[in-house]
């Protein structure tokens, strides 16, 4: 699944994705409405008792008090869908994200029998209740079960819009969820063995590559192309991570000769991809595009070069012809692939009919003929030739300029079995064409895009041999279809479903099919045999197969130990070499990181004596000078040494010890080996250790160079005193006998740094001090040295190393780039972080810094600033539901901060009542300043049309006036967020209302079909006008052109209407308007319009294939 994926524990989050079942939580009872829903007749399992034939069902949740809700999540009332029991989960204030996060849950999870499944096809949706347009509504599909029993998206809708009231999402505090569900019957899905099935297995999915599964199953099953990637040149000393060609030969072996699904992690490192490319939704097309490139660069010079071309390569020839004088102009290109048309042509025939299609060139845009001057012509394109494999994208995806956003088109599109392009007497073809091939296609594939423009998922039907028996390639599982499934399911359009409660609505449920064919791959009959040829290990290079061979017998040997596991224990064995190798460098606090040690893998029954002898072997130490001594994790959560293994442990078996040792009842055992050495360093029994002795480690710091060291550890009575030890302490440091020296107890580092000074005359019995504890000494420090040296003593370097933090510094202007970074200390306060940032920019002011923390799911900054010295520690900044991040966005005021908090700032359209253009500006203004204040400074920053105009502050959203602020209302609350605010002039006329005049709202619409209905769209800039008592509609359009200045020939094209709720009533010039207009709360009266019908000639944003974040954010590039 690309979009929608399992919750995965404490680690980001992708945009949408499932949450865990969790048990039902208290909250305020959710209200069914509309159908209800048929219940089952009996209760427990039903599983099996859904019928192939979908059924469906639509379910109303009216959420009330819903800002009041004080609690994570809630659940829906219990409905029922095909036999099954169902309910909306949602999370009010997001699922450790700003959006509302909603999910489709199987009501009765936690009673179904083991190995339970249900497929669905669902939308969700939060209805806008004053424009139903506007209701946010999400798709997608999913195979429910006892891993995955809740599935939706966790980036619902942002909060910032549910919860604005002027939105229309919440109205009277209640908020509408929609649920529409329909449901399959599925198979057991683990059960499932794709190679036992149907001879083939499926592609694992990294996160979102299910798009590039799809394509690369479809490439594996053009057997040619699969024998030319195998003859690419490669050798043994090629490693597959930086080897595109040695990459996909392993990967199309694997599909080949393998027994479960195979992984693409390999083939996406060797396109220089890093995990965040893995979990990138591209497009298809451009992969295909990039990959064939790529593939065809990399056969240059080799037996297979060309092999692309012969395959894949056609030619086109674009033409313009003149009608009127004897002149062609043609210019042959070559194609891969090509792109077919989807809305408004009812199969591929017709998407060729319409590739083909002659435009007129005349009138204004008649063609410039060299010699002859402009000439009326014709234009279009004829295909030279076709390839032996024909790749047709469809166009599923569209820009929609009206919107300003991607749709995706799910109109029904047939596509044939067979596909004639010599058909009506070649029409398709140019003069040039050569004829006696003929252009007769069999289907082989059909890749499949499932969801919405919002993501979805990916995947192929594919027959592979080009007979009857259709397979669909799904990640990691392959299924045996048949032909309607890979053909007339996957047309689009709508599918009817029978209602689950016929008796109580004869409406048939329709439900759009998200489903539905995105890429068309033909095979031409006459190269069939060419292209379908036998591909066997022969075709693989020797160092291939004995490379893959290999890795199938190491997968094997892990496969063997991890299912021997039980039977073993891991015994690490940490050395007074460790410790000197790690502290200091890997750590610091503690003695040793237990993963960094030598481990052994024993087995359980073994003894620990007989152990001993391995460890003999492996390092050297004879068995009668080893001492082992077991860890032990104290309740200051630090890991020390604490005591000698007795004789009667060490008798016993490891697996035994293993159990005294470690409660956790995990296969580790860890201990330490104390080996005793001599003069000549040679070992030497251990000495033998009686209730007093104690067994102390020693590390030494160097505050000038900042350095902590490991240096040894010491056996001392508890009785002693430290002072007693001193010279053996300056003998392991390398210092003078009499040097003086400081020493301190490591106690512990978690949660917060404890270091204390030991007291050299009292006995270590007195201090407290046992068997593993550290002792940290320096060299005394002079007294002039304290002030030049940062961390003068042992706690405040240990306090240093705890708290640092390098922290990267980004501008919000650029936010995914950083600026600087600056080494600072998680305890480091409000004041201290402001104050270097500010002295790494050379800025005086550190009040005039602003800083905003980092969302580490969005990987973008958070909506909100920080305010003024309102968190206590840089670590309050950088945390992010329990994660940690490292960045910090900044900004430098013209203002200390604490005087802008003071402080509203709105962002407003001025609108001059005679130019054009209008005026973007931000006014800044004290909190309890009124609409009035607002105005007034904006008469002293604008050029008024005379001194004493009035102005007036409108709210407006998706080009309608929802509001006139009053005078003295406060700015405090004003949101310019998503609304436009403008001022603008009052009109005189307006100022002057006679007792029958109205003032109206009057906007620009255009009208689009959209699923079948038409709907109407509003632009550009709307306005008031007054009208007066019997003024006809004539009147009106007189002042209208005048006001809009716009010329006569564009003006009579227009047309002018009434609109109630979104429904034009047309009008004629002989109308009387005012009749239309009773309605005297005109300032709430936004559904009710003049509305102006033309064209909209406004410049749009230009298209860009990476316009979707979920579609095609980034191109798709392959690095090597």
């Amino acid at each position: 699944m690309t979009m929608m994926t399992p919750h995965p524990s404490d680690q980001q989050e992708d945009e949408e994705m499932l949450v865990p079942h969790s048990d039902l939580v208290n909250g305020p009872q959710p209200l069914v409405e509309g159908p209800q829903p048929m219940e089952a007749e009996s209760n427990g399992t039903v599983e099996n008792q859904a019928s192939d034939e979908p059924q469906a069902s639509h379910f109303t949740w009216a959420i009330e008090n819903f800002s009041r809700l004080n609690i994570k999540k809630l659940y829906s009332d219990v409905f029922t869908v095909g036999g099954y029991k169902w309910r909306v989960l949602i999370f009010p204030k997001g699922n450790n994200v700003e959006y509302l996060s909603m999910y489709l849950d199987v009501a009765d999870s936690a009673t179904l029998p083991y190995g339970w499944n249900r497929y669905s096809q669902f939308s969700l949706a939060v209805v806008n209740q004053i424009h139903n347009k506007y209701t946010i509504k999400k798709d997608t599909q999913h195979q429910f079960n006892q891993r995955e029993s809740d599935w939706g998206f966790t980036s619902f809708m942002p909060l910032s819009e549910l919860y604005d009231p002027n939105k229309g999402y919440l109205v009277n505090d209640i908020c509408i969820v929609e649920a529409d569900v329909a449901v399959r019957k599925v198979v057991d899905y683990w059960a499932y063995d794709s190679k036992k099935e149907t001879g083939y297995v499926g592609l694992k999915n990294q996160g979102a590559t299910c798009y590039m599964n799809s394509l690369l199953q479809t490439l594996y099953h053009i057997p040619y192309f699969r024998k030319a990637v195998y003859h690419m040149p490669t050798t043994e000393n090629d490693n597959p991570s930086g080897s595109i060609p040695l990459a996909l030969q392993s990967l199309f072996y694997k599909l080949q000769y393998n027994d479960t699904s195979v992984a693409t992690k390999e083939l996406t490192k060797s396109f220089g991809w890093d995990t965040y490319d893995s979990f990138m939704q591209h497009d298809v097309q451009e992969l295909n595009r990039v990959l064939c490139e790529k593939l065809e660069d990399k056969m240059k010079g080799t037996v297979v070069e060309g092999t692309i071309q012969k395959l894949f390569e056609g030619h086109h020839m674009n033409y313009i012809e003149c009608i009127n004088v004897d002149f062609k102009s043609t210019r042959k290109e070559s194609f891969y692939d090509l792109q077919l048309d989807v809305k408004g042509c009812k199969d591929v025939y017709a998407s060729f009919d319409k590739y083909v299609e002659v435009e007129r060139l005349e009138g204004d845009n008649k063609y410039q003929a060299e010699e002859h001057g402009l000439q009326d012509a014709k234009k279009g394109v004829l295909f030279i030739d076709f390839p032996p494999v024909l790749q047709l994208q469809l166009k599923r995806f569209e820009y929609d300029f009206m919107r300003d956003t991607m749709v995706k088109i799910n109109d029904r599109y047939e596509f044939p079995l067979e596909l004639d392009l010599d058909r009506e007497n070649g029409k398709f073809l140019s003069p040039e064409a050569d004829r006696s091939v003929r252009n007769l296609y069999m289907l082989h594939s059909v890749l499949v895009h499932s969801g919405g423009v919002h993501g979805g998922h990916y995947y192929a039907f594919i027959r592979p041999t080009l007979t009857d028996q259709w397979y669909k390639f799904d990640d990691e599982r392959v299924t045996k279809e048949d032909m309607k499934k890979a053909l007339e399911e996957q047309y689009g359009g709508e599918e009817e479903l029978p209602q689950t409660n016929p008796g109580y609505n004869n409406t048939p449920f329709k439900f759009t099919k998200y489903s539905n064919a995105y890429m068309l791959v033909y095979i031409r009959v006459s190269d069939k045999d060419k292209i379908i040829c036998d591909v066997d290990e022969k075709d693989i290079a020797e160092h291939l197969r004995i490379r893959l061979k290999k890795e199938q017998e190491e997968k094997e040997d892990k496969r063997r130990y991890k299912a021997q596991a039980h039977l073993y224990t891991i015994i690490k064995v940490a050395r007074d070499e460790d410790l000197k190798e790690q502290i200091g460098k890997d750590i610091y606090f503690d003695l040793v990181d237990h993963d960094k040690v030598r481990n052994f893998r024993i087995q359980k029954q073994m003894s620990f004596n007989l152990f001993k002898e391995e460890v003999a072997k492996e390092f050297g130490i004879p068995v009668q000078f080893q001492r082992f001594w077991i860890w032990a994790k104290r309740q200051n959560h630090t890991y020390r040494p604490n005591r000698p293994l007795t004789p009667h442990e060490e008798a016993q078996t490891v697996g035994a010890l293993r159990e005294v040792s470690n409660k956790a009842h995990n296969a580790e055992l860890k201990l330490f080996l104390e080996v005793e050495r001599g003069q000549d360093f040679l070992p030497v029994p251990p000495p033998e250790k009686i209730k007093d002795d104690i067994l102390l480690f020693f590390k030494l710091y160097d505050p000038e160079k900042e350095e902590l060291r490991y240096v040894g550890r010491l056996f001392v009575k508890s009785s002693s005193k430290p002072v007693e030890i001193l010279t053996e302490l300056n003998e392991l440091a390398g210092f003078s006998p009499d040097e003086e020296i400081e020493l301190y107890e490591e106690i512990k580092f978690e949660p917060n740094v404890m270091c204390e000074r030991l007291d050299k005359r009292a006995s270590f019995r007195f201090s407290q001090i046992e068997d593993g504890d550290i002792i940290c000494f320096q060299k005394h420090p002079p007294p002039e040295s304290v002030e030049q040296i940062r961390f003068p003593d042992v706690p405040s370097f240990l306090e240093y190393v705890k708290n640092r933090q390098i922290v990267h510094f980004r501008t919000l202007e650029r936010p995914k780039e950083d600026e600087f970074c600056l080494e600072l200390a998680k305890n480091h306060t409000y004041d201290d972080v402001v104050e270097r940032v500010a002295q790494h920019l050379g800025l005086d002011d550190p009040s005039k810094i602003r800083l905003t923390t980092h969302n580490c799911y969005s990987q973008q900054p958070k909506p909100n600033p920080v305010k003024y010295r309102s968190v206590d520690h840089l670590l309050d900044m950088l945390v992010h539901y329990n994660q940690i991040s490292d960045i910090l966005y900044y900004e430098v005021l013209d203002i200390p901060l604490p005087e802008l908090q003071c402080l509203k700032t709105l962002k407003v359209a001025y609108h001059h009542a005679t130019k054009d253009e209008a005026i973007i500006l931000n006014i800044r203004l004290p909190k309890q300043s009124t609409v009035g204040d607002v105005l007034n400074e904006i008469k002293t920053k604008v050029e008024l049309s005379h001194p004493n105009v009035e102005l007036r502050l409108l709210e407006v959203f998706y080009h309608k006036i929802y509001k006139i602020f009053p005078i003295n209302e406060k700015i405090e609350n004003i949101n310019d967020q998503y609304w436009t605010l403008r001022v603008e002039e009052v009109p005189e006329e307006e100022k002057n209302l006679g007792p029958n005049d109205r003032l109206i709202h009057v906007y620009h619409f255009t009208k689009e079909n959209a699923q079948n209905q038409v709907q109407v769209q509003n632009f550009g800039e709307p306005f008031f006008l007054v009208i007066h008592e019997g003024e006809t509609l004539a009147d009106i359009k007189i002042r209208v052109q005048k006001k809009l200045q716009v010329p006569d020939e564009e003006f009579s094209k227009w047309k002018f209407a009434f609109l109630s709720l979104g429904r034009p009533e047309y009008l004629e010039d002989a109308d009387i308007v005012s009749c239309r207009f009773q309605r005297r709360d005109v300032y709430g009266a936004w559904e009710q319009y003049l509305g102006l019908e033309h064209s909209d000639t406004t410049p749009k944003r230009a298209y860009a294939a990476n316009q979707n974040r979920h579609m095609f954010e980034k191109p798709v590039k392959i690095y090597n």
